[in-house]
């Protein structure tokens, strides 16, 4: 007897990382909107706020500003930060 075919349960798709994709994370330091970048070939380097070290350009990390209201390129980019993901989860910590 043959066997049947069974398609497998695909997870669902992720968004690809750096395509605008944003979440809410809530803290003890109150709410932030995090997107995650996969690093580009911008040539930019950032600092971290939470280790001080720098961020090269093509490092995967994250873009956070705080969650009082939708961010809008044209004000709050003073408010944005690049972290790199582990120091923005360890961010109470410190």
């Amino acid at each position: 007897m043959p066997r049947a075919n069974r398609r497998r349960s695909d997870p669902p798709p992720r968004a690809p990382l750096g395509r605008g994709v944003d979440r809410t994370v809530a803290g003890p330091d109150g709410e932030w909107v995090v997107r995650e970048l996969r690093g580009s070939g911008s040539g930019k380097t950032y600092r971290c706020p939470g280790c001080a070290q720098e961020l090269p350009a093509s490092t995967p990390h994250v873009l956070v500003w705080p969650a009082r209201g939708t961010f809008s390129p044209a004000g709050g980019l003073d408010e944005r930060r690049h972290w790199h993901r582990a120091c923005f989860q360890a961010r109470h910590r410190r």
